[in-house]
């Protein structure tokens, strides 16, 4: 009874937080709101007895994710100045594109209900099988996908850093390196 309680209040927090850092107009606030999601996220894996992932949750994500997320925040956007509110046709494409993801991940967990089944049946996976699936370079392994994104992270940081680069009117210095 009591995990039922607090599955709902970590679902409740997940929820609510989840919408304010969608709607909120002020870009820091948003990421602020988007790290409490990531700790009730945090909490629903503590609540699930894993603590592997509770603590990847906690120092990955809450931790490294979002330092580098307020670090971009702060290279690339005043924080105290209000978001524009975007026009019309984009927010109607980014509501369809959102169905559309939605309808795929149904389509996704319909066409995977076994593994669910085996999974609330009991015969979970070892942790051996998650290191060897997560370090693995063979089909379905994830290795290539996580260094991916580790290159598009870094691309990130040294985009942000050039954006948030101040043009102090020193072209002419430019052009003499080239």
């Amino acid at each position: 009874m009591t995990e039922q309680i607090i599955f709902y209040i970590l679902a409740i927090v997940i929820a609510v937080f989840s919408i304010l850092a969608v709607t909120s107009k002020q870009v820091v606030r948003s990421a602020t709101y988007l790290l409490f999601v990531l700790l009730g996220t945090a909490g629903i894996y503590m609540l699930l007895n894993y603590y592997f992932l509770f603590a990847v949750q906690v120092s990955v994500y809450a931790g490294g994710i979002m330092v580098l997320f307020i670090m971009a925040i702060f290279l690339t956007h005043k924080p105290g100045i209000d978001v524009n509110p975007q026009d019309s046709w984009k927010v109607k494409s980014s509501a369809v594109l959102s169905l559309a993801g939605l309808v795929l991940c149904g389509y996704i967990i319909l066409n995977n209900v076994t593994r669910v089944y085996r999974f609330i049946k009991g015969d979970e996976l070892q942790m051996q099988d998650i290191g060897t699936a997560m370090m693995g370079t063979n089909k379905y392994q994830y290795l290539l996908p996580f260094e991916v994104i580790s290159v598009l992270l870094l691309a990130c940081i040294v985009g942000a850093i050039l954006i948030a680069r101040k043009d102090n009117g020193n072209d002419e210095n430019i052009n003499k390196l080239d």
